[in-house]
């Protein structure tokens, strides 16, 4: 099918390609992340990872009571995570040497989910079902010290944050 000298050719030059692409590869995946001042980590980490906006106005503590809003279901108006079966509050999480530092975090306040009786449109709390928490997988980075012991350089990592919460039946 080749020529002799024309395979010859081939056969030489191939494996020097598949060296270099190999090298080339093998220099971009263990390159390491560039190091910084700490005082322009901020900085950096907005460059790089887009903060998307919190729509979380209220701020409440992790440690307040749970209590499943039962009475305030036939509210209409309200936002989707107080109108839901399986409504939630937002708590915000901070971690030292995350950017960013503070996050959202949903939590759901009921164990069952929220039913309408439908003789007298009464809400009650069904616990054949239960409220989970959906998450989603989200990208942050995480400060983390070079070499030097002096600059940090910043380390992108993944982490399932609970971004709302569902009815669900029971696992069994």
């Amino acid at each position: 099918m080749f020529s002799h000298s024309a395979y010859s050719v081939f056969t030489c030059s191939f494996p020097s390609q598949v060296l270099f692409l190999g090298v080339l590869f093998v220099t971009v995946r263990t390159t390491s992340l560039p190091c910084h001042e700490e005082g322009h980590l901020k900085e950096k980490a907005l460059k790089r990872h887009k903060i998307q906006p919190s729509e979380h106005t209220e701020r409440v503590q992790e440690e307040t009571p749970v209590k499943c809003p039962v009475e305030l279901y036939a509210s209409l108006g309200k936002p989707l995570k107080d109108r839901s079966i399986s409504p939630w509050r937002i708590v915000y999480e901070t971690e030292e040497g995350r950017f960013p530092e503070t996050i959202a975090v949903a939590q759901c306040l009921c164990e069952g989910c929220i039913l309408m009786n439908i003789e007298d449109q009464k809400p009650w709390e069904d616990y054949t079902y239960g409220s989970v928490t959906v998450k989603q997988s989200k990208r942050f980075l995480r400060k983390e010290l070079c070499e030097d012991g002096e600059r940090y350089r910043l380390k992108p990592y993944d982490k399932d944050v609970a971004v709302g919460c569902t009815c669900s039946t029971h696992r069994i």
